[in-house]
């Protein structure tokens, strides 16, 4: 899992640029809609730590890079063109930038798939990230 000011900087972003759905984040209370509408889920499913400078003890610089996914849930049998222009929204809003001290690289077309249930159809992306520690 990321550290908690990528996580922030992270859902920062998403929620002052992406405004077309509920957007639901880790270990929240927010529940997927109630009725049919679309909603984002954001994980932060690999993320590792590295030191990147020697130094005296709270001079240093570490390096965590991982990467965080979308995930697009739409109703089912709805087609793709809505949907893949609101991804194509996101892979824009976080390919190739910086911000909060995080750095982000591609963001790769989506994977998809039937969502578990058998009432969703889900669009799913990773962006990798690099965020410096200085301690």
């Amino acid at each position: 899992m990321a550290s908690l000011a990528v996580m922030t900087a992270v859902e920062a972003r998403l929620a002052a640029n992406f405004t077309r759905c509920a957007i639901i984040t880790p270990n929240t209370t927010a529940e997927p809609p109630g009725d049919s509408s679309a909603y984002l889920t954001v994980t932060y499913p690999v993320s590792n730590e590295t030191q990147a400078s020697m130094g005296a003890p709270g001079s240093n610089a570490y390096r965590e890079e991982g990467a965080f996914r979308f995930v697009l849930s739409v109703p089912i049998r709805t087609g793709l063109a809505q949907w893949s222009a609101w991804i194509d929204e996101l892979r824009v809003l976080f390919r190739g930038v910086v911000f909060d001290g995080v750095v982000t690289w591609e963001s790769p077309p989506p994977a998809t798939r039937d969502s578990d249930d058998g009432t969703r159809y889900e669009l799913s992306f990773a962006v990798p990230y690099r965020f410096y520690i200085f301690a």
